[in-house]
């Protein structure tokens, strides 16, 4: 016997216990949207090299995956009752090529996930996709799906959104020297993943990020800006730089999150910076300076405006954003208001970004774009912070978005749904490919370690996992997308009718109005959420 059965993208099929979710076989989507939605199947036998067909007049634009199983040990310290499982096991995460073989063990569930890249142009109406699964000749299961496109166009993404790319995680996983061909070569792959999955501003290493780094340690070095040291005097070479905006360019990156100029959870050290002395390299800043030292002073003295000076004669300085330090707490205060003060000297007219919960800070005026978590958001907004940010990470467990393995991918999804309801400007989110333990204290295989050496919930430190080929997508990923492109139709529906009707209608079936911690749990709401939208946007527009 062999079962099949389509689901929404917004399922997770285990391969250890029954299927819950009733079947979904109709949907719909705007021109230009990336559509999800998957075929489970199981066989009371073992069924190996599966053959999968599809036809539809949208073949050409259809990708069929199959969905990978990935341990995870630890899923979090703390729950709260919207999760699917706390229990370590198999769960379900990285998207495969069908090249790697689509296998049916017996008794256990499995899915395909099946992607449609929807054309901005000249498709519209119901479209059939036929989905045929066999072996040897053999017809084991067949579903049919139809995808209804309004003839309407998704418009671009106006939110700015950057999910921390580790430059040096790519080299150390792949044995690359750091700025060889193959690692320009591997960086342009994940890149362009990156973009797929709605980032727009890039990470961009012009010393070595001090982020998440032991005290005392430090990460690999990945620095762009080449530095020659003669006494006290500094001369810098921004060729480097300039092919990573090259390349980001043709990547369709917007634009240039330059990393933190001090150290993480307080500004009180310098980054880590090496520099040619005598002919040799060395690390000539660390954990050992201190951030308001006069010698770190002198070396950012001359740094920030040559490096001004590049960004403009490049024509990307309106294109660049700058960090102070990461996630300081209160009691950092006063070390934070002193490194604040010396880039801002420099970097004036330049948005400053940080992830931060204080409002002191924004109240002193040392952040002028703050970045709350999603659970310390609302005192930014009863100050009415314009253009605000939001971030989530390991600590935002309790009631608000993630995308750890162990939550539903509803809960991933409803965030664009609350970046809308906020009217939020921005969001960051640590890690799109961070393959290192906690603190960075060595590499890590994260098809095997996913929770970043049992510090961080299972699903936290990366959205795409590292192939052989290049970067394997999600299903996190995929519908993190989708949470992205909800935004983007709700924007839409706004620009046609106004924002209270599209509130109203966005509201719909809710039991109060939509904050960060309160929202209509589960997948079905969600989806006749976007239903909604879609039938008014074909009517309005």
């Amino acid at each position: 016997m062999f079962e099949t059965r389509l689901l929404s993208s917004l399922s997770k099929v285990f391969a250890d216990e029954e299927l819950q979710d009733a079947a979904v076989k109709t949907g719909s989507c705007l021109r230009g949207e990336v559509y999800s939605f998957q075929v489970a199947y199981r066989s009371q036998e073992l069924v190996k090299g599966i053959e999968v067909e599809v036809a539809s007049s949208l073949a050409r634009h259809i990708k069929v995956r199959t969905v990978g199983l990935v341990p995870a040990e630890f899923l979090g310290a703390r729950f709260d009752d919207d999760v699917l499982r706390t229990t370590p096991g198999l769960y379900p995460d990285p998207l495969y090529g069908l090249h790697a073989g689509v296998d049916a063990p017996p008794g256990q569930w499995r899915a395909l996930w099946v992607q449609v890249r929807v054309p901005k142009r000249s498709v519209q109406g119901r479209h059939e996709i036929a989905l045929r699964l066999g072996h040897g000749g053999r017809l084991l299961g067949s579903e049919r799906f139809v995808l209804e496109v309004v003839p309407v166009v998704l418009p671009a993404q106006r939110l700015i959104h950057t999910s921390w790319f580790h430059a040096d995680c790519i080299a150390t996983h792949y044995g690359d020297t750091t700025w060889s061909r193959g690692h320009w070569r591997r960086l342009e792959q994940f890149v362009h993943s990156a973009v797929d999955h709605g980032v727009n501003l890039l990470l961009t290493p012009l010393f070595t990020p001090p982020l998440d780094t032991q005290v005392g340690g430090e990460r690999p070095t990945v620095q762009l800006v080449q530095v020659k040291k003669d006494g006290d005097r500094y001369a810098f070479d921004f060729s480097r730089l300039d092919r990573w905006v090259k390349m980001a360019d043709r990547c369709g990156v917007r634009y240039f999150e330059m990393a933190h100029l001090f150290t993480q959870w307080g500004a009180a050290h310098c980054p880590k910076i090496v520099a040619t002395v005598n002919g040799r390299e060395r690390k000539i800043f660390g954990w050992k300076d201190r951030a308001a030292g006069q010698q770190y002073r002198n070396f950012l003295d001359q740094f920030l405006p040559q490096l001004v000076r590049y960004l403009k004669k490049r024509g990307i300085d309106k294109r660049c954003y700058f960090h102070v330090s990461d996630e300081p707490h209160i009691d950092h205060l006063e070390a934070f208001s002193q490194a604040a003060a010396i880039v801002h000297e420099h970097l004036k007219g330049f948005p400053f970004i940080d992830a931060l919960s204080n409002i002191e800070y924004y109240d002193r005026g040392l952040v002028r774009c703050p970045i709350p978590a999603s659970n310390h958001i609302e005192p930014f907004v009863e100050k009415g912070v314009e253009k605000l940010w939001t971030y989530y990470c390991v600590s935002q467990w309790d009631q608000v978005a993630n995308r750890f393995f162990c939550m539903p991918s509803a809960r991933n999804r409803i965030l664009g749904a609350q970046l809308y309801r906020y009217d939020l400007a921005g969001f960051l989110h640590w890690a799109f490919n961070f393959y290192f333990t906690q603190y960075s204290t060595r590499p890590l295989d994260p098809f095997v370690e996913t929770d970043a050496g049992r510090a961080f919930p299972a699903g936290d430190a990366f959205l795409v996992y590292p192939g052989e080929d290049g970067p394997i997508d999600s299903i996190r990923g995929q519908v993190f997308r989708e949470a992205l492109q909800d935004q983007r139709a709700l924007q839409l529906l706004e620009k046609l009718q106004g924002r209270d009707k599209t509130i109203t209608l966005l509201e719909q079936h809710a039991s109060a109005p939509i904050t960060m911690k309160r929202y209509p749990r589960g997948k079905a709401w969600l989806l006749a959420m976007r239903q909604r939208c879609n039938r008014r946007i074909a009517k309005l527009g």
